[in-house]
């Protein structure tokens, strides 16, 4: 079953395939979450946590990810389908992929929704460049973005016919094309907002505050979020980078050092976040601790309506979370894109990325409504959004990538593992196997078991 290429393209480079993963892991959630997690966890003794969390969770499920696309070279279901066909397993392992294609959808719905307000942001920093209104109470801004089930839905659709544009495109004149410009976008984007915390004054309590490690604060709760964060920020269990592995070439590329580059870049963007944002809190006297949509909706276009170029710092700053959004959201709809090409023979371009797009979209309605005129509807003690992301996020990633561990750990056949890592010495290889047969799996379930209760 081994193929040399992909039937939706290639990959030109190891680069390529590293810009691309990058993007998929680092999204809205690195920009805001992690900084707010490492400062209020124990700071670089957080850090260092969640790197041990990333070498022995995050990584043997990305390896394994990427070897079942590469050695598969289709979409997640169809690969999963071939390998179980190929090995006389259980047809029922085939159920990963639908796992992970149908988690993407769903969160691909309300993560839409979140990536709409900040192009809503930056669309009103740049109007106060242009000589607009300036926002001059931004909660009261917030609010009346999150009353206007209109406004919702134009960005909402905005933001998914951006992503739409990409995918239809293939994969090289599309994928590869977008993550050559937005990666280092990204962290142009970044650096600049980095430097400009440095002038600010407050950047040696900025760094003290993400990095001076506190391990009074390490306790279990601290290892599952850890845990936590390491196997979401790296895309795991929603079969995105198992797509992106079935792009990957064969020659001359080395799975794990592409993905220990992912994780280490990942990591990065998060924490020149940290240094981007707390420098900017911390001068202008605002609560660190408010993680979420509070700081970065709320409490920063406070700092930024006293700030000098407070107009240039926001449109920047929320351009940089659009991007961020624009990257990983290509990835969430790229499985299924993938699926409905091979399944029914259809042309990308016209039906099956727009076809995976306004299922998106239309789901993405529900969430768009429980924030006003729906507000009262309530499952499991959350909004029809909320509970949207406890199923996809909380649940789904989570039994993916148990069971993407199990089948590549205990169901895969030993020479196809060896042949997708032949460059691994023999006692690193059987050192992933392990990590991968018995603790990963064991850790993930920890994670798993805290969602549902």
């Amino acid at each position: 079953m081994d193929k040399t290429t992909s039937i939706h393209g290639m990959w030109s480079s190891r680069l390529m395939f590293i810009l691309a993963a990058t993007g998929s892991a680092v999204g809205l959630g690195n920009i805001w979450r992690f900084p707010y997690m490492t400062s209020d966890n124990g700071g670089g003794a957080f850090v260092l946590v969640y790197l041990a969390c990333i070498a022995i969770v995050g990584l043997p499920i990305l390896f394994a990810e990427v070897l079942i696309g590469r050695h598969g070279r289709m979409s997640p279901i169809n690969t999963l389908r071939g390998l179980v066909r190929d090995s006389g397993k259980s047809r029922g392992w085939v159920g990963i992929g639908w796992i992970g294609i149908v988690a993407g959808i769903l969160i691909l719905s309300f993560y839409s929704v979140v990536a709409g307000w900040t192009l809503h942001y930056a669309w009103l920093y740049l109007k106060q460049l242009l000589g607009g209104a300036h926002i001059t109470d931004p909660g009261a801004t917030f609010t009346e973005l999150l009353a206007s089930p209109f406004e919702l839905t134009f960005w909402h659709a905005l933001f998914m016919l951006l992503t739409v544009l990409v995918v239809a495109m293939g994969v090289e004149k599309g994928l590869e094309r977008a993550v050559r410009f937005l990666m280092p976008a990204l962290f142009v984007l970044l650096l600049a907002l980095v430097a400009y915390g440095v002038t600010t004054g407050y950047m040696g309590q900025a760094m003290a505050f993400l990095f001076k490690p506190d391990w009074s604060e390490i306790d279990g709760n601290v290892f599952l979020r850890a845990m936590g964060q390491a196997f979401f920020s790296l895309s795991l269990g929603m079969c995105a980078m198992m797509t992106y592995g079935a792009y990957l070439p064969r020659e001359g590329v080395s799975i794990p050092r592409v993905g220990i580059a992912v994780a280490l870049t990942d990591t990065t963007v998060a924490l020149l976040a940290g240094m981007a944002i707390f420098p900017i809190v911390l001068s202008f006297g605002l609560d660190p601790a408010g993680g979420g949509p509070g700081l970065i909706f709320t409490s920063l276009p406070l700092a930024f309506e006293a700030m000098s170029i407070g107009a240039v710092y926001g449109l920047l700053f929320f351009g940089l979370l659009s991007v961020a959004a624009w990257t990983s959201s290509i990835s969430l709809l790229e499985p299924a894109t993938a699926f409905m090409v091979e399944k029914f023979g259809i042309k990308r371009r016209k039906l099956a990325a727009l076809s995976m797009a306004g299922l998106c979209w239309a789901l993405g309605l529900l969430s768009v409504l429980s924030l006003n005129v729906w507000s009262g509807v309530r499952i499991f003690d959350r909004d029809i959004m909320g509970f949207i992301e406890l199923i996809a996020n909380d649940l789904m990633l989570p039994l993916g990538g148990l069971l993407i561990a199990l089948f590549t750990g205990w169901v895969l056949n030993r020479t196809v593992l060896r042949e997708q890592l032949s460059e691994m010495p023999e006692w690193l290889f059987n050192a992933w196997r392990w990590l991968l047969r018995v603790v990963a799996p064991l850790l993930v379930l920890v994670v798993l078991v805290r969602a549902l209760l």
